[in-house]
């Protein structure tokens, strides 16, 4: 293993939910997302020196309370390694927007530390470190926004609790419009809106529409892929939380979107599109259905992002 001095990482903004598959289901896009720096250091343990990007944010310097160092001491704490590092956390995404700020920035943190280690483990070996980390922000661990970040593409979770993780097929022409309202939803907040109860209808047609979402990944079939992005169960109680939300998804499903919804806890709104073309159309016409609620926001047209964290 060839071991480094330092190291750049980058890991990239997620969409979790994907509407029909709460804590379940999850994508990575291009776009924002964390970038990290690690360098060794003279000084025993990890001690991030600098954050950025946080506007009027605190982030806690203490590697053990923050997301990117946490992950990567757990690392470090797994294969026996007690030398120094040096960390830098550079926060190229907005907070509390549901784009997985923070399971880009364990992503990022993990993958740094196994880089600069000369990489002992296997990528999808580091995820059950990045979920840890993250669980440091929001107290949960599951990996619907930290997997994709980690690791790319499209994943489908079983079991959060034993990281039953896999990939799914990705149909070339899929991207995705993702539109970031400068509005905060507190994921605690977006969680408590909830009701415990599902009826035993809406778990039969909601399950009918993960399975087939699924189904249509796996045979490129984006007619059946349209029918199934429909979430009768969550998208309903939060849709409340979004200033001009109705209007937004109204301007994407009317401009030709496979369909359109939450992206995580909110406030972003995705849509899935057929080609980069119709991806940028769509994201302008929900920037702008956002604009003419006087919503500031910021937009995104991607192909979904296959190679998760990345070395820079």
């Amino acid at each position: 293993m060839n071991q480094l001095n330092e190291v750049r990482v980058f890991a990239p903004a997620t969409v979790a939910n994907v509407a029909v598959g709460f804590d379940i289901l999850g994508f990575a896009f291009h776009g924002p997302g964390d970038e990290v720096v690690l360098r060794r250091s003279k000084q025993a343990g990890l001690r991030i020196s600098i954050i950025t990007g946080t506007g009027d944010k605190q982030l806690p310097l203490a590697a053990e309370k923050n997301t990117a160092g946490f992950a990567a001491l757990q690392l470090f704490k797994h294969l026996g390694i007690e030398d120094g590092f040096e960390m830098e956390i550079h926060k190229k995404m907005p907070f509390g927007s549901g784009l997985g700020s923070s399971a880009a920035s364990a992503a990022a943190g993990v993958f740094a530390a196994n880089t600069i280690l000369g990489s002992p483990l296997k990528k999808e070996e580091l995820l059950p470190f990045a979920v840890t980390g993250e669980q440091i922000a929001d107290g949960a661990y599951h990996a619907d926004n930290v997997g994709p970040s980690l690791l790319g593409g499209i994943l489908f979770i079983r079991d959060n609790q034993s990281l039953d993780v896999h990939s799914v097929p990705v149909p070339k022409e899929l991207h995705a419009a993702v539109v970031y309202p400068h509005v905060e939803i507190l994921t605690k907040d977006a969680r408590a809106v909830l009701s415990d109860m599902v009826t035993l209808q809406q778990h039969i047609q909601q399950n009918g529409n993960l399975g087939a979402l699924l189904v249509a990944l796996y045979e490129n079939d984006y007619d059946l892929l349209q029918r199934s992005l429909h979430d009768i169960i969550i998208e309903p109680q939060r849709a409340q939380l979004i200033p001009g939300f109705q209007d937004v998804k109204a301007s994407a499903i009317d401009a030709g979107a496979l369909g359109a919804s939450i992206s995580g806890a909110g406030p972003s709104v995705f849509a899935l599109c057929r080609g980069e073309a119709q991806a940028q159309t769509i994201a302008k016409k929900m920037s702008a259905a956002f604009t003419a609620h006087g919503i500031v926001n910021n937009s995104y047209a991607s192909a979904i992002n296959m190679a998760g964290a990345i070395q820079l």
